[in-house]
């Protein structure tokens, strides 16, 4: 049973000043992750995914300002912890698989001396301990001849083993928290299903508590206990896996998943779902509902207000529609 908090963030927002104002990139966003748990965000491109990811860890750019009611690791408050503390925990407690591997993986350096470079700064290893480490990770993500690839360097590998050097550098460590940035874009359908069940071994080896962040509601179906669904930089639906799937609240959720075809039930030819429209720009002041434009079932109230999270029994929703006539829609459309 997973009662251990190790991750929390409460009211957690972004902003980035611009020339023409300032853009509210992530807007009061709360989040917990259990140890042991994986917690998946989903979401198109744009919402805010991998710019949460960086708050979390600190790595926001300098024109960033990140502001939080709370947020904590273990009993780390992270809003207060000072840089080279702050140095000490990243990497080691608490660390990040990147999304694209050959720009966070330095090209003039072999992947012996990154990867052993975590392990000596954070456990104080020696050299060969450190390689001895770096090998045993690397054959554990599945890399064969591990030792000889100490010496090579990133554009030597292919972009699924540079995947797996990143996987085996974040877990250097044995970290508490690990934050997977699509970990698996750009890789093909066999060598994504292998990182995936890499991660969910690994995971359960360590411990870890998981966050992945993908655009991919079928991974988050096979890999993720809990998911929050974000849109325009805010979340609007979270909750169990199995519970957001199979009755999802907010219309944007909805739309999502409309757009997925379902083995055995989606005919073949028939046009999947489709969602009308653009994401609203986030420059400035942002009053209502940010799927209101969008949303077939928009009211005028939705652009009077911010909307608040509805909880409910086993998740919430970020909607003026109530729970019935949220899931009456839901299952009228899927007819």
């Amino acid at each position: 049973m997973l009662t251990e908090p190790i991750l929390h963030a409460e009211g957690l927002s972004v902003t980035i000043a611009l020339g023409e104002g300032s853009l509210n990139a992530v807007r009061d966003v709360s989040l917990t992750l259990q140890r042991g748990e994986t917690l998946g965000i989903v979401g198109e491109s744009g919402c805010g995914k991998s710019l949460t990811s960086l708050a979390l860890m600190g790595l926001l750019p300098k024109k960033a300002i990140r502001t939080a009611r709370r947020l904590a690791y273990a009993d780390c408050n992270l809003l207060t912890i000072k840089d080279e503390a702050m140095s000490d925990l990243r990497g080691n407690r608490m660390a990040m698989i990147f999304q694209e591997p050959m720009t966070s993986l330095n090209p003039v350096y072999t992947i012996g001396n990154q990867l052993t470079e975590v392990a000596r700064r954070h456990q104080r290893l020696t050299k060969r301990q450190a390689c001895e480490r770096a090998i045993y990770l690397l054959e554990k993500v599945g890399i064969s001849a591990a030792a000889e690839r100490l010496n090579q360097f990133p554009h030597q590998l292919s972009g699924g083993l540079r995947q797996r050097v990143m996987i085996a550098m974040a877990l250097m460590c044995s970290p508490d928290v690990l934050i997977a940035d699509e970990p698996t874009t750009a890789l093909d359908v066999t060598i994504q299903a292998q990182i995936l069940n890499l991660l969910r071994e690994l995971q359960r080896d360590l411990k870890m508590g998981m966050i992945l962040i993908t655009h991919d509601l079928g991974v988050v179906a096979r890999v993720a206990d809990r998911v929050a669904v974000m849109y325009a930089g805010e979340v609007v639906e979270t909750g169990t896996t199995a519970e957001v799937f199979s009755r999802p609240l907010h219309p944007y959720t909805q739309g999502l998943l409309r757009c997925i075809p379902i083995p055995g039930k989606t005919e073949a030819g028939k046009p999947l779902g489709v969602m009308a429209g653009t994401v609203p720009s986030l420059l400035g002041e942002f009053v209502g509902c940010a799927f209101k434009n969008r949303c077939s079932y928009a009211m005028q109230s939705c652009s009077q207000r911010r909307i608040e999270l509805v909880e409910t029994e086993r998740h919430a929703y970020r909607c003026l529609l109530p729970e019935a006539t949220s899931s009456e829609n839901y299952a009228r459309e899927a007819r």
